[in-house]
């Protein structure tokens, strides 16, 4: 399942997340008391969910009312009050990422370290309570084990009156916070993206495209902002199925023209022992008109160091070509495993199958199950494939 996040229209912000979150079906009673509950230590305040239209799209309106201003605590207090909320680890520990990265923000635009920084947007009771209803629900949802997207975020523009005084729109700390993200100004003179609801979107997004990739919609959620304008002042969340997957990956390359058959068949093995994904070893004519081989090899990035250092040791070579973050195209896959009978013998056979747009396009048994099964019975291998349907 793939979620993507929508700001490309009226922006982002704590609330209207909350609010889309609960038209996705969180439980708004449990998120309220949530809400107060981990606010009161900064103040209070009072969360009411109502279903309103906006331009005709109808949408769920979260509004919380601060019941104290308080604009005085420092960063590390403040992280310690939200370390002793009794909250699940895992919603304290998100919370805090989300904190920790408008902290970093007001400490880029004042030039500060965190410790000297006093929040004016995050000491609020209302931003705690924006950041702990979103993260609350997020897990709620069982959106943690899904893929999250974020598309472009509208920023709006002209100014906007804060207490450092009148600043220009984006504010200072959401473009810092957006570093790395994607934004737009417009499409009104307003602020249309906070930094609260650019952390949360940050935080919680783990990839950010231009357009929304194929997927097929499954249900559709509207969290209101609080202005109004000539368009629906909407977030948009939309829960998918997915039709095809994306994956960024490296692709890493070196010419070979030293190693014998046998070395480069180990080299194989080794490679994949290191976590390479796959390796491939294509005959090519080198300069010279010298005959060679050409290694590739496709990894996750998080293994890209050790597979280089392997290619190094293995085999020598004094210069190693990487194409990173290669976007590919992946079918969705499972795996089924079947008992067959063969001579009076039982053996399981696990089958990889691939799915696109919810149909079935390959089923293939995985070759070291056959391999097993040859070596046990010594039936040839093209035998105990026939065997295996």
């Amino acid at each position: 399942m793939t979620i993507i996040i929508d700001p490309q229209a009226s922006g982002i912000a704590g609330n209207m997340i909350i609010g889309a979150f609960v038209d996705l079906g969180a439980d708004a009673d449990e998120l309220k008391e949530v809400m107060e509950k981990s606010a009161h230590e900064f103040g209070g305040v009072e969360v009411t969910f109502t279903k309103i239209a906006k331009h005709g799209i109808s949408s769920t309106f979260c509004h919380v009312e601060m019941l104290e201003d308080n604009h005085t605590i420092n960063y590390p207090d403040f992280i310690s009050k939200i370390n002793a909320l009794d909250l699940d680890e895992k919603v304290i520990d998100t919370s805090i990422n989300i904190f920790r990265r408008i902290a970093k923000a007001e400490s880029e635009v004042h030039g500060k370290s965190l410790d000297d920084i006093h929040f004016h947007e995050v000491g609020a009771s209302d931003a705690v309570a924006d950041v702990i209803g979103s993260v609350y629900a997020y897990y709620s949802l069982g959106f943690d084990s899904q893929k999250i997207i974020g598309l472009p975020i509208a920023v709006g523009g002209g100014r906007v009156k804060t207490a450092h005084g009148i600043i220009p729109v984006p504010a200072p700390a959401v473009v810092e916070i957006l570093k790395g993200g994607e934004m737009i100004g417009g499409p009104v003179d307003s602020e249309l993206a906070t930094p609260t609801g650019c952390a949360i979107y940050m935080e919680l997004c783990d990839e950010i495209l231009e357009f929304i990739p194929q997927i097929k919609a499954q249900k559709t959620g509207y969290g209101a902002g609080r202005k109004d304008f000539d368009h629906p002042n909407v977030l948009r969340i939309i829960e998918s199925s997915d039709i095809s997957e994306s994956d960024k990956i490296d692709v890493i390359e070196t010419n070979l023209d030293h190693l014998t058959g046998e070395e480069i068949g180990y080299l194989f093995d080794v490679l994949m022992d290191a976590g390479a994904s796959d390796v491939s070893v294509t005959p090519i004519i080198m300069k010279k008109n010298r005959q060679g081989s050409l290694l590739k090899v496709i990894s996750k990035k998080s293994n890209r160091d050790k597979i280089i250092d392997t290619i190094f040791k293995q085999t020598g070579s004094l210069g190693i070509r990487i194409a990173p973050n290669m976007h590919r195209g992946i079918a969705k896959r499972e795996f089924e495993t079947k008992t067959y009978e063969i001579n009076g013998k039982s053996y399981d056979v696990t089958f990889k199958i691939g799915y696109v747009n919810g149909e079935v396009i390959s089923r293939r048994p995985e070759y070291e199950d056959l391999k097993h099964i040859a070596q046990d019975t010594g039936l040839a291998l093209r035998k105990v494939k026939e065997l295996i349907r």
